[in-house]
């Protein structure tokens, strides 16, 4: 299996001249970043990621966690790590400093968690999770059990799970059967959760469940939810942990991929029931939990973007060393040369730079959000809100669905050795097929696009973000070379807006066109973001400070990215404006 290294100089790149970090680091008072500390972030963070986690992945996948008599054994090397991970105080990095968190952006910390996420995906989901629960707690818990529970989650000391799945309530939260009974002032939770990560370990001293349960009096349906604390051990009022709760891994599920990463099935309540601690107020579970989910979302998103990069890594450090095909010399060539595997590459290698660029933006708007949240007006901080949660289905959608094909090119490009184990390459494959399915569906989040994002606010919010795309579209200045790209780029946005008012006057096909535009939208904003960076790069063209081939790199990449992906804007939208009559029209016993 080939090394991991991190991609610092397109990082950098889209954090300095697309996202405008070093701006957002002036707006947010943290100039400090600017004067160094971001290069020796990142460079630690990768050194970590390179040398200690990268190596622990094929590990893990061979291995994986395993049931043993005190609960679930993380794989060998995982722990040393972790506790590495956590002494060097990364799990804290965007945490608030009220609660001993670092406080740094949230753009710089989803740069790094890029690291964490392509060197081991696995070993990765373990803080993704235990972030997205830091995010509910700080929203919706008491100031006791944010006294008892932040700190040590935001170190890292503790981790924390999403406990929402149940054997008969997948996606359909309505159905949830899990209990809380009252008693002495908490509550006792009694039920059963499937599919959920990192439910047990033992690599920290206590794990903290966020748990989706009905009241007595709860009404029927979603409304009738509420979320509660339900830690592995108790905790008591010195903040030193007491008993055992009622709650364990009952079993491990047997995956495709991630095999390092426990998925466990949570038994609550098996004797005298989990002593659980309600977060927000009573049935108000779900949109508690939707601040740990949205967050989720844009990480598994991020995921999408890290296992491609690591599948492209991969297939590249093969394509140059495999040798197919003889010159009239008697010399071996290596299959980069063929003109095939190089569109395959170059399809991965645009393919993750427009990922990173959307991750990187969407990342930023959260920092924008904290900048107007103390600086701008109310009406400025619920549009910057709004594009936030537009971003999100994009990113989860997307590009999750974007990594099957980059990482199955992986494969491709390594031949018949991509389809043995011991390369490698199927591993990343394996791996990213997880992505559109867990944190909501690929048609969930095309749900949540048409429905949510889109007819909510009669199409306000999105049609906000393609104003903006067609104006910098309309003055970006890239030289003659692009005249063509650009001008289809423009053209994709306006099919796109089409689009739009199209799903606005046959809103009956909301349900059925959701991911289709929702792609389309994908590829649209990949183009916008290569477009930009190709800007860019040429201005920076006679900096001496900068690699030229990289930008010259940069350019080639966002023209390839526009012959090959933005022709697929077009098509998405004429499937979508086809409906659902053709899906609907058999009847179940024809299938």
């Amino acid at each position: 299996m080939s090394e991991y290294h991190f991609p610092r100089q397109d990082a950098q790149f889209v954090l300095d001249h697309i996202v405008e970090f070093p701006l957002i680091c002036d707006r947010l008072g943290q100039e400090e970043l600017n004067s160094g500390l971001n290069d020796a972030i990142l460079e630690e963070a990768a050194r970590l990621g390179s040398e200690v986690l990268a190596p622990l992945n094929k590990i893990g996948d061979q291995a994986g966690a395993q049931m043993v008599e005190c609960g679930v054994q993380e794989a060998a090397g995982f722990k040393a790590a972790y506790q590495q991970f956590v002494e060097n105080g990364w799990p804290s990095l965007a945490g608030d400093p009220a609660y001993g968190g670092q406080g740094l952006p949230k753009t710089l910390s989803t740069a790094v968690m890029e690291i964490w996420q392509s060197s081991n995906m696995a070993f990765s989901l373990c803080p993704l999770l235990t972030q997205g629960a830091v995010e509910a707690v700080s929203e919706h818990a008491s100031d006791a059990l944010k006294k008892t529970y932040l700190e040590k989650m935001i170190s890292g000391e503790w981790t924390a799970t999403m406990n929402l799945t149940e054997p008969d309530a997948g996606s359909d939260l309505a159905a949830i059967k899990a209990k809380a009974v009252p008693e002495a002032g908490n509550y006792k939770i009694f039920g059963q959760k499937i599919f959920i990560t990192w439910g047990d370990h033992q690599m920290t001293d206590n794990v903290v469940h966020l748990v989706l349960a009905r009241l007595p009096d709860a009404p029927a349906g979603v409304r009738g939810i509420s979320l509660f604390i339900v830690p592995k051990f108790l905790v008591n009022a010195d903040g030193s942990l007491g008993a055992r709760n009622d709650v364990k891994a009952v079993s491990l599920e047997h995956k495709l991929g991630i095999h390092a990463s426990p998925t466990c099935v949570m038994s609550f309540g098996d004797s005298d029931g989990a002593v659980g601690y309600l977060v927000g107020e009573p049935h108000t579970g779900l949109a508690c939990m939707f601040t740990m989910m949205n967050d989720a979302r844009q990480g598994v998103g991020l995921q999408g973007l890290a296992v491609s990069e690591r599948a492209y890594q991969h297939a590249l450090a093969y394509a140059k060393e495999r040798l197919q095909g003889t010159l009239r010399d008697g010399s071996r060539l290596a299959i980069i040369n063929h003109p095939d595997v190089r569109r395959m590459l170059m399809l991965m290698k645009s393919g993750t730079q427009a990922m990173r660029a959307l991750t990187y933006v969407a990342a930023s708007q959260a920092d924008n959000l904290e900048v107007l949240k103390t600086t701008g007006s109310v009406s400025d901080a619920a549009i910057c809100q709004a594009r936030l949660d537009l971003y999100t289905p994009i990113v989860k959608g997307w590009i999750t669905e974007f990594a099957q094909e980059l990482t199955s090119l992986g494969v491709q490009i390594h031949g018949g050795m991509g389809f043995i184990e011991e390369t490698g390459a199927a591993q990343h494959f394996r791996d990213a097929r997880i992505l559109p399915i867990y944190e909501g569906t690929t048609g969930i989040q095309g749900l949540d696009l048409v429905g949510r994002k889109t007819l909510a606010d009669n199409g306000q919010s999105l049609f906000a973000l393609l104003d903006e795309i067609s104006c910098e579209l309309a003055s970006l200045e890239v030289g003659e070379i692009f005249t063509q790209e650009l001008s289809n780029a423009i053209e994709a946005e306006q099919s796109v807006r089409d689009g739009v008012d199209w799903l606005l006057s046959h809103k009956e096909e909301a349900p059925a066109i959701g991911v289709n535009l929702m792609m389309s939208l994908g590829y649209l904003c990949g183009a916008w973001l290569m477009l930009r960076s190709a800007g860019k790069a040429q201005a920076l063209s006679g900096n001496t400070d900068t690699d030229p081939l990289f930008l010259e790199s940069k350019q080639v990449s966002a023209r390839f990215y526009c012959e090959h992906f933005l022709p697929r804007v077009k098509m998405h939208l004429q499937t979508m404006k086809a409906g659902s009559a053709s899906m609907m029209a058999l009847e179940i016993e024809q299938f």
